[in-house]
Order: structure tokens, then sequence, then C-alpha cells
């Protein structure tokens, strides 16, 4: 059989691989943004940072992006996604407490009362965290976590709960990354709890997550040296927790923050009030009909003290319902 030949055209190939990079040059890297003004500002600032001999150049080692996870990445209501994880790990571990049959916050979520359940405040939410986490070691409760996420669904659209995140964001992650940022989630969810999933779903490494964290401690479990979750709570990742996190994680000021509620006030504060250019974001859930509209009434992802804020400090407010086309990937 005659072998097939090919002949080189390095004149043809250079022409074809310039039109290719082109194309990609004048491609829209943003395409679930409408043409409106977030998509703009956020283009604007993206070229002044990373244009050569411009006066705003910012060094691709100082390009720190830091985005809030819960309703800035991916959905938040009916309540956190961490909090479904919690209620169906203490439905899984009830048989072995009897006691929780009659004590609360278990009680409550075991009858399917999450409401009755989470009127203890705070010190329910962490009696609830704590004994769903603990006692583990961080490779057992990744496993649980990754287990969970490959078969949850949300209860109100039937989701999993990794496709509940943003395309419009998971765009703008790709966007900065290619223009040599460095993209960090800093949230209040656990960090044990994120990780296992953020960089499949995010292109965010575990290294690159900053959460909310429990206590840890060594041990030798069967001659294998293992680290357990404890349970005490070391760093309360929001509010004023958030830029404390970063300093402790990550080492350097963010030149941009992204955040969705009044939980994100002191991060987008702190990273917008350092020298040079700086840029914040605030997603705004506008849109009932895609997916929720709430802000300063809410019992989750309240916005009332950074919408209120935003012209004053020269934040961008997106309205998911005006300048987003597209909410979540398609299937």
């Amino acid at each position: 059989m005659k072998q097939a030949t090919f002949t080189r055209q390095p004149g043809k190939m250079a022409a074809m691989l310039f039109a290719f990079a082109v194309s990609c040059l004048h491609a829209d890297p943003l395409p679930s943004w409408n043409s409106t003004a977030p998509k703009k500002a956020i283009m604007e600032f993206v070229e002044k940072v990373t244009t050569s001999g411009s006066a705003e150049y910012v060094q691709p080692s100082d390009r720190i992006a830091v985005f809030d996870n819960d309703g800035t990445l991916w959905s938040e209501q009916p309540a956190y996604f961490q909090l479904f994880f919690a209620i169906d790990r203490i439905k899984a571990l009830a048989p072995k407490h009897p006691e929780w049959q009659t004590e609360e916050p278990f009680a409550s979520l075991l009858k399917g009362d999450v409401k009755a359940a989470l009127a203890g405040g705070d010190k329910a939410l962490f009696d609830i965290v704590m004994a769903t986490h603990a006692g583990l070691t961080t490779e057992e409760f990744e496993k649980v976590v990754t287990e969970w996420m490959a078969t949850a669904k949300h209860p109100q659209s039937g989701k999993p709960f990794n496709s509940m995140v943003y395309q419009p964001m998971l765009e703008l992650l790709a966007y900065l990354r290619a223009n040599q940022f460095k993209t960090f989630i800093v949230s209040g969810g656990g960090i044990e709890f994120m990780r296992p999933w953020a960089e499949k779903t995010y292109g965010i490494p575990p290294e690159q997550v900053v959460g909310s964290s429990g206590g840890l401690k060594y041990e030798v479990r069967d001659g294998t040296p293992v680290l357990v979750k404890t349970p005490e709570l070391v760093l309360n990742d929001d509010n004023v927790g958030k830029p404390v996190g970063i300093q402790r994680h990550i080492g350097r000021r963010p030149i941009a923050a992204f955040g969705n509620s009044d939980g994100d006030y002191q991060m987008l504060e702190w990273t917008t009030a350092g020298n040079g250019p700086r840029f914040g974001l605030i997603v705004h859930h506008t849109d009932a009909e895609r997916e929720y509209a709430y802000d300063r009434d809410s019992h989750i992802g309240k916005l009332s003290k950074g919408l209120d804020a935003a012209k004053t400090k020269g934040w961008t407010v997106v309205s998911m319902k005006e300048d987003w086309n597209t909410i979540y990937p398609s299937p």
C-alpha cells in the first residue's frame, strides 16, 4: 500500500496560526455577560493592570483576585449548601446517636424541621457542623464530601449542587487566569468542605482555598500518621475574619475582590483600600425567574450595607437579571 505523504508548507501554517491567534484575541472572553457597565468595568480594569508600560501596570505576582463562594460562585438559597451536607450527615449518623432523637438541634433536623433546628442561632449551627465534621481524618472527610457531592441534589431545583455554579463567574475566573491573575476562594464555608471539589469545579486548587477552619490534631492510627478534625473553631472566615484569613493564607493584599453579601463587606473594603488600581464587585441577586431575588431582608446572603456603600466606594454592582444572559452552565 502506498504511504501517504504530507508536504510541509511553513508559510501557510504560519498564516493559519496567526489567523487563529487573531480570532482568539478578538473572541469575547465573557460571552455570558451582557454588554453593560459591569462587563466594561471588568475588562477595562484587567487591561490597565496588564498593559506593560502603563502607569497602572501590576506585576503578575501581585495580581491576586479573591472570590466569596456562597452566592458569588454558586447559589446559596434556601440554605447554604454545606448545611444540606451536614443535615444528610446527621441522618446518616443518627443510628449511632440515639440521644439525638430528643437533643436539639438534632431532634428537629431528624423530623425535617430545619427552621426549628436553627432557632438556636450560631450555637445550633456550630453544634451541627461539629457533630458531622469532627472526629474524621482529613482523608476520611474528603471522601465523605466527594461522595456526597457526586450524588446529592438541590431540594428545589433537583440539580446536582456543583452544577449550580454561575457560568458568568466561571468565565471571569478563566479570563483573569488567562491574564496571569491568581484566583482564590475566600469563603465563610468550611475550608475542608470546599477543597475536595473546588479545583474540578472552578479550576482553583486546594492551596488557593481560604475558609472557616476547625481544629486539627496529629495522630498515628494503626501505624499511619493522620490529621484528625477536632470540634473547635479556629477561624471564622466571614465578615472581619475574611481579611484576617487572606493575610494568614495568602500574605498579599488582593487587587480585586468579588462578593455578594454584607459578609463580604470587609474583604471588599480592605482590598479596595490598598494603593494602586483596585477593583471590587458585588453580585446582586435580582433574578427570581432564573435563580433567586433577595438582598436587604434575606436570611441568607443579606446585602444591605454593601449595596449602600458600593457607589461611594466605587464598587461595581452586577444585576444578575440585567447583566447576565446565562446563569448556570448548560448540562
